[in-house]
């Protein structure tokens, strides 16, 4: 997907929040390993991904996936050529442009793919520049972090993170309070083949 010898973090970053559609769990089974040998195909691309997981962080909610891709248009055909949306595992998604303020993926973590609770933090403006302009100082537990964006990059919308946490109320924490009209928090989990 990335044009041959271009530079990964020159190009595009995308992050994309599949979720699921309610009693598709049997079908998400059933197409697990065509999702993965998807993600495989696009392995040199991906910064980070994994499953989003119900409190019992157990039950999947859905999918993170965010890509270093080459333009707006090659993002959503990831998006929307992905396994489980095709074969309708997936209720939704989000497809956002996404900057990555701390230049590595979540293979790069010093924290490792286990230990610790993970979560996606998504905060969501309330209007332009109504956002978190820089990463927390303490990113020893930030996996990936930066602001989601309009299409040509020029409007923030929002900011997406991975975290290692203690708890959800710890990981929301990583955005300003009062910055954003909604913030969720999901359980998550590294993505990829089980070893």
């Amino acid at each position: 997907m990335r044009p041959e010898g271009q530079n990964p973090r020159a190009s595009a970053q995308g992050a994309s929040q599949h979720r699921d559609r309610p009693g598709s769990l049997p079908l998400r089974h059933e197409k697990r390993e065509e999702h993965w040998s998807y993600m495989d195909w696009c392995a040199q691309e991906m910064i980070a991904r994994g499953p989003t997981f119900a409190d019992d962080g157990e039950t999947p909610t859905g999918s993170v996936n965010i890509l270093d891709l080459p333009d707006p248009a090659a993002a959503r055909a990831f998006a929307f050529d992905e396994p489980h949306y095709q074969s309708g595992v997936y209720r939704d998604v989000l497809l956002l442009r996404w900057r990555n303020t701390l230049g590595r993926t979540m293979w790069d973590f010093s924290g490792g793919r286990t230990g610790g609770n993970r979560y996606l933090v998504l905060g969501l403006s309330a209007g332009q520049d109504a956002t978190d302009s820089a990463a927390p100082a303490d990113r020893d537990e930030l996996i990936a972090y930066g602001p989601l964006l309009s299409d040509d990059g020029a409007a923030r919308l929002g900011t997406a993170a991975l975290v290692r946490a203690p708890d959800p109320d710890t990981a929301r924490a990583v955005l300003a309070p009062g910055r954003y009209a909604d913030v969720e928090v999901h359980t998550w989990r590294f993505g990829g083949r089980p070893s």
